[in-house]
């Protein structure tokens, strides 16, 4: 299993352990309703035809965080050791079953079944059962609502600041920019329960990074939600923001495809955004506009919500104490992950520079977790283990260095090689020798 997809099934567990670990106080009652809840109900596991998860595994999630303090790789699955043995459906049978799901998309599972045998995709002898079938349909997204089932929909309402919040993206007004008229988007949050617009800010794009920025300000603004509930866009759908909001505990929810009726609050702060700012607002360009938005946003929080009857921020403010404050290695969490095969030179090639590993990491794969905008910092993990900062290669420097067995020789100076507590020993010793 590849180091991705074990960050993707890591974030998936954190999703279902969630409720248990993140910080609220239980009753024994209530563990065991939402215990029995999880485990009655189907998932979409990640690498998985399963769909049911037993009370003694989500146990053993819960204590494996646990143990680890709060670490995300203490639920990183363990390598599979069935590899190569006969699954339920073979995977000719299944592309087959597949395909005649999409030709005949609104057929019940037994219909299906009878029109498979027919055509043959399910050959003579062979057996497929229906849970077999079903659970291969509906990891393939194939299993949907038949148009014109009734929807069970309630109005709800989180119960505390913070448990919830809800962000989508507007397309805002045209601006100026270098004599060109760019086309902006608003990527704003919204807490659940007080309605506070905890920030938003115009952008140029709508891409993951722009997102990214938005939400890290929203976090120093107002601490760390237990859950963060988001459109269906590519951006929401990235590894990179799961595996951000499960490192901070936040838990992911995306919203139903084609089915807004859940974002209804940040859809109506939208609405009140086009109908009480941008209506009157003659502005510009991009640094005026989000200006005007944040003198906008400071007099929204204070005026009282017509379904609350409260202001947002005194609503916000009346249970803060549950509210968590954004850690203070919060860019570190925002940091960006690649995977890197260190060379016999102990080169590691990242952004267009090359960085050096250290000895013992020489044709292994690591993970590089990194920010665009700093490439001075480059951390090496190995097997959910640091090995500091990658440090820049210096061809020069080494041009320099004698190899041998224990030690280094350079500009006639001994040094233990890799010692003297240094990160990397060989490219800092060198320039500060030189």
């Amino acid at each position: 299993m590849t180091e991705e997809m074990k960050q993707r099934v890591a974030v998936f567990r954190f999703g279902v352990i969630a409720d248990f670990v993140n910080g609220s106080e239980l009753q024994w009652g209530e563990v065991e309703r939402l215990m029995k809840e999880k485990c009655a109900k189907r998932w979409l596991i990640p690498g998985s035809v399963r769909t049911r998860i037993s009370e003694s595994t989500i146990k053993d999630w819960i204590q494996r965080y646990k143990n680890s303090a709060g670490n995300l790789a203490s639920l990183y699955p363990r390598d599979r050791c069935d590899c190569g043995k006969t699954r339920a459906i073979d995977p000719e049978t299944a592309a087959g079953l597949i395909s005649l799901k999409k030709e005949m998309p609104a057929v019940r599972l037994p219909v299906l079944m009878k029109e498979a045998q027919h055509r043959k995709i399910i050959l003579p002898g062979k057996t497929v059962t229906y849970s077999s079938l079903y659970r291969l349909l509906l990891a393939e997204g194939l299993l949907q609502n038949i148009p014109g089932d009734p929807q069970d929909r309630r109005r709800f309402e989180s119960e505390n600041p913070n448990d919830l919040w809800q962000s989508d993206v507007m397309h805002g007004p045209y601006v100026s920019v270098e004599g060109k008229q760019r086309k902006t988007y608003l990527i704003c949050f919204l807490d659940d329960m007080s309605r506070l617009i905890c920030h938003g800010e115009f952008y140029l794009y709508e891409r993951l990074g722009c997102f990214l920025d938005s939400f890290r300000q929203a976090l120093l603004k107002r601490g760390i939600p237990r859950k963060l509930y988001v459109d269906n866009g590519s951006a929401f759908r990235s590894h990179h923001l799961e595996h951000t909001c499960a490192s901070l505990g936040i838990v992911l929810i995306h919203a139903k495809p084609y089915q807004p009726q859940g974002k209804g609050k940040i859809e109506r702060c939208f609405r009140g955004v086009r109908e009480q700012f941008l209506s009157v607002q003659k502005i510009t360009t991009r640094e005026a506009l989000n200006e005007a938005l944040r003198q906008w946003i400071d007099s929204y929080n204070d005026r009282v919500h017509s379904i609350t009857k409260e202001a947002p921020l005194k609503r916000f403010t009346h249970n803060i104490d549950c509210v968590r404050p954004a850690p203070k290695d919060l860019e570190d969490h925002f940091r960006k992950v690649a995977m890197r095969t260190v060379a016999k030179d102990r080169a590691i090639a990242l952004g267009g520079r090359l960085y050096e590993a250290p000895v013992a990491l020489i044709g292994k794969r690591v993970n590089l977790l990194y920010h665009e905008h700093d490439p001075a910092r480059v951390e090496i993990m190995h097997n959910s283990k640091t090995y500091g900062f990658a440090v820049v290669l210096d061809v020069n420097v080494n041009c320099r260095i004698k190899r041998g067995k224990d030690t280094i020789e350079l500009d006639g100076h001994d040094t233990n090689r890799y010692g003297g507590g240094k990160l990397f020993g060989s490219v800092n010793d060198t320039k500060e020798a030189a």
